[in-house]
């Protein structure tokens, strides 16, 4: 797998949940995230970080709390979010940068 440096200094979009296998909010993100991957295609790349399998980058990302969203694009934090989100508003986001 490419390492996460390379993936997010693409030029394209980059969408990373930071997640716990024990979090209940991070679960019901996970539909949410597949179907926003199959509306958008290769508009936007999704990757998920399990914090506790990443704790140096989790660190790095001063990740307090699951599931955190955010969206790259050249390296860059394009935007930042706590908690789980719906569909539409996570699409509503990723538009935005689109």
């Amino acid at each position: 797998m490419e390492k996460f440096k390379e993936i997010i200094d693409s030029d394209g979009l980059t969408l990373v949940d930071f997640f716990a296998t024990w979090c209940g909010p991070c679960k019901t993100m996970h539909p949410v995230l597949e179907q926003l991957k199959s509306e958008l295609g290769d508009m936007i790349r999704i990757i998920k970080l399990d914090v506790d399998k990443n704790e140096a980058l989790s660190m790095q990302y001063r990740i307090q709390s699951v599931p955190t969203l955010m969206l790259f694009r050249g390296g860059e934090i394009l935007w930042r979010q706590s908690g789980a989100l719906r569909l539409s508003d996570l699409k509503a986001v990723v538009s935005q940068y689109s």
